[in-house]
């Protein structure tokens, strides 16, 4: 196989997953109209329903639009070898690899993202605002931007260096210690997101002692759950969306709930939504999600093992002087089909665990106050009630709205 035969195998991957999203995007589009179903009839009312109809097809065509201008420009740094011009710069200032990866890395990190901000901008101060969600200050804005900009440095670029590092002095054996670093990595940041990570964006306050935390406590004795750490997080400060989570392991264990979740939801309801989180917890969906994302990504720097020394990694995309990290984004390239494979299949299994987390809400509390705290948020959200079932199926890591009542009042 030649450069230029996979370069164009590149191009076709681009163009074909574009074209794939956007037909399904197409058909989903279609049921923005839909009929509410009849087991929905209480969540919109006649207004509330034309917002969320309006809402879907707003940041459908925004989607077209952005989707669109990522494609030119990935077209065209491909097409006008922006790669090979980007490893010379980064050439320029030095010739060890460590070095010229970062700064090949850093340059695209950095240009990618200050490209991406007017769209980000615009989602946020002029969709979200329009349709009443935003509470983002621009001050806030900045700030997360910066503070996003400095994690990816400080941990991407750790990582980064380590990995080019392992593979300079161990060749293509670099995987085993890449994917031990990568598991530590990602076990570290299970066990300690919400103290270390979360407080850089958020402020998160212990839920306070009153009649809701007795609820909560009463609810996670009876169920044999030891429940000492619960958070209140300030969502509120970026959207009016609500959220619950449940992170951490052993003496790390944590339940974070967005103060506009309990704002919006009544006691009973609060209590419901933890249930399901727990659910998560005792069925060892959490474990299973850890040990199946460090067993891809172990499976991915192996794969990538093989074939990062051949020449025509760099090459297909354009670059004469062969290099791990431009090698690595001609990986990354490639290996998207997979990785569609990989998400399909994660997305399926998630949509299982949510049926058994709802399953063990239901059995150990309630369902009646689980499916009308879900009707509340899917109303605050002005999310789609009748999304394609295709659509699901590729894009949906939980199941629709509709789905989850018929199951929550199976008998």
């Amino acid at each position: 196989m030649t450069a230029s035969t996979l370069f164009y195998i590149i191009i076709a991957i681009i163009l074909i997953n574009f074209i794939k999203d956007k037909i399904l995007d197409a058909i989903n589009a279609k049921h923005f109209n839909d009929p509410i179903p009849e087991e929905l009839n209480d969540v919109y009312d006649t207004e509330e329903y034309k917002k969320s109809q309006n809402y879907k097809s707003t940041n459908y065509r925004f989607g077209i639009w952005s989707s669109l201008f990522s494609l030119v420009l990935t077209l065209g740094f491909l097409l006008l070898d922006g790669f090979e011009h980007v490893d010379n710069i980064a050439r320029n200032y030095s010739n060890k690899p460590i070095v010229v990866g970062l700064i090949f890395f850093g340059i695209i990190m950095i240009a990618s993202d200050i490209i991406t901000t007017p769209f980000a901008y615009f989602k946020t101060f002029v969709i979200e605002e329009r349709f009443g969600f935003n509470k983002t200050t621009k001050k806030t804005f900045v700030l997360d931007k910066l503070k996003g900009l400095l994690m990816m440095v400080i941990l991407g670029g750790g990582i980064i260096a380590l990995i080019i590092w392992f593979y300079q002095i161990t060749g293509n054996n670099f995987w085993l210690y890449a994917w031990g670093i990568v598991t530590l990595f990602t076990v570290f940041m299970n066990m300690f997101y919400s103290r270390l990570i979360v407080p850089m964006f958020n402020k998160q306050t212990p839920l306070e002692e009153g009649e809701l935390r007795n609820k909560i406590s009463d609810y996670a004795k009876s169920v044999g759950f030891s429940l000492n750490k619960i958070f209140i997080i300030d969502g509120s400060k970026r959207s009016t969306k609500a959220n619950a989570y449940f992170s951490g392991f052993g003496s790390e264990k944590r339940v974070t709930l967005y103060d506009t979740l309990v704002n919006d939801l009544e006691d009973e309801e609060i209590v419901a939504v933890l249930a399901h989180e727990v659910g998560h917890y005792k069925r060892k969906h959490i474990i299973f999600n850890l040990v199946t994302s460090i067993l891809l990504t172990g499976l991915t720097f192996y794969i990538l093992s093989i074939f990062i020394s051949n020449p025509l990694l760099s090459n297909a995309i354009g670059v004469e002087t062969p290099s791990f990290h431009v090698g690595l984004i001609a990986f990354g390239l490639l290996y998207s089909p997979i990785s569609e494979i990989t998400g399909l299949i994660m997305n399926y299994v998630s949509r299982k665990f949510e049926y058994q987390a709802d399953d063990y809400a239901k059995t150990t509390y309630k369902a009646e106050p689980l499916i009308t705290s879900l009707k509340k948020l899917s109303k605050n959200s002005l999310s789609n009630l009748t999304p394609h079932k295709a659509y699901v199926f590729i894009h949906y890591s939980h199941p629709t709205l509709l789905d989850r009542i018929r199951n929550l009042r199976k008998s």
